[in-house]
């Protein structure tokens, strides 16, 4: 009787050990990840939108910067293992840059994610009165509005989108300071960004959360800001990894 049960251990061992080894299939590989980052892009931009449309009690910097920092923290946990949970152009950039993920895979996780970015200022729109979404400009960024304006709000996009990014690549990316806590240190990042730079640029980080409420509501003023500051922070980002920060892997010098 005892043999038997051992047997029948072994063969249950066996066949999980089996599991493990299967490789995932197209759909897990490539599909399911896009349909992640759209999911997941969609529900932040839409939560981030509502937040900033809603705050009719005009509470300042503090709301949007627990719902954006709290969204991308509850987001990254529930799907890190099935995409990674960037969610954000730059990250996507920035993790290819470091060799965590192919070039055509970096492709389509942008273009999802920017889908995403729009669905979600559409399902705001349609949540909130219009009253609230033409006041608050449907959670576009319109912080910028001059040229004087304009040097500083680039710095701070390029600025707080690198240090973002820089926790995004160091907690899930370099060997050597993987952390399980990358969720809760994204999300904090997000928080003490927003609360730092939010009267400065707006505190966008993300080309998809610009994307999205500017096209819902119409409004392009200065939209370029929040392309061109928070890509040049990500590839920022990347270069202090690849060169400085990251493991002996990672760096290409001074191996």
């Amino acid at each position: 009787m005892e043999e038997e049960k051992m047997e029948l251990k072994e063969m249950d061992k066996n066949f999980q050990d089996k599991l493990k080894q299967t490789p995932p299939n197209s759909f897990e590989r490539v599909i399911q990840p896009c349909i992640a980052e759209l999911v997941g892009t969609t529900f932040f931009v839409f939560i981030g939108c509502v937040s900033v449309i809603e705050d009719v009690e005009a509470t300042g910097r503090l709301q949007p910067a627990l719902v954006h920092g709290l969204a991308v923290a509850v987001l990254v946990a529930c799907m890190a293992e099935i995409s990674g949970s960037h969610f954000n152009p730059p990250f996507t950039i920035g993790v290819f840059l470091c060799g965590g993920i192919q070039l055509s895979k970096a492709v389509l996780y942008i273009i999802s994610q920017l889908i995403g970015g729009v669905l979600g200022a559409a399902m705001s729109k349609v949540m909130t009165s219009r009253e609230n979404y033409m006041n608050a400009t449907g959670a576009a960024f319109t912080i910028v509005k001059s040229d004087q304006e304009l040097g500083a709000a680039i710095f701070a996009e390029v600025a707080m989108t690198c240090l973002v990014t820089m926790v995004v690549l160091l907690g899930a990316v370099n060997g050597k300071s993987k952390s399980p806590l990358v969720p809760f240190m994204v999300g904090c990042t997000v928080i003490i960004n927003i609360l730092a730079g939010g009267e400065v640029s707006g505190t966008c980080l993300n080309p998809a959360r610009a994307l999205g409420p500017a096209l819902m509501a119409g409004y392009w003023t200065y939209h370029w800001v929040y392309w061109v500051g928070p890509i040049t922070g990500g590839l920022i980002a990347a270069a202090l990894i690849r060169l400085l920060l990251g493991d002996e892997k990672m760096r290409v010098i001074m191996k």
